[in-house]
């Protein structure tokens, strides 16, 4: 899988991403959830998993000419924190290829998800 960088909310220890795919789909790259009382809340299969990101990330679609605020709070978002980041559920990367494009830290993990799921948080797309 190819991917092409659309955008970071970066500080020196931390790194939330987001790339468009050449499959039709977006990976986001965040923070691994670790919260209990989150991760209690959701039903994650085996083969997804959960980030955490800045919502000011999402802004970054409008570069894949997705433009629109992120309204709909639906899956693939499927929690929001008292901080307003979002936590974001999608199949998790195993794809070699679109792994070794990415740095991800030890803290971070990423996840694919559908464009349509993506277009779908969005009013005026």
């Amino acid at each position: 899988m190819r991917l092409r960088f659309l955008g970071k909310e970066s500080t020196p220890s931390n790194s939330p991403t987001l790339y468009a795919s050449d499959k039709d789909s977006y990976i986001v790259q965040g923070w691994i959830v670790t919260d209990p009382d989150v991760l209690a809340r959701l039903d994650v299969s085996d083969s997804e998993t959960v980030v955490e990101v800045p919502a000011r990330l999402l802004g970054f679609l409008a570069l894949d000419g997705m433009e629109g605020d992120v309204t709909n709070r639906v899956p693939p978002i499927v929690h929001v924190l008292d901080s307003g980041n979002y936590i974001i559920q999608g199949e998790r990367v195993g794809d070699t290829e679109a792994l070794g494009q990415m740095t991800i830290p030890d803290y971070e993990t990423c996840v694919e998800v559908p464009k349509a799921a993506m277009q779908a948080l969005l009013i005026g797309a």
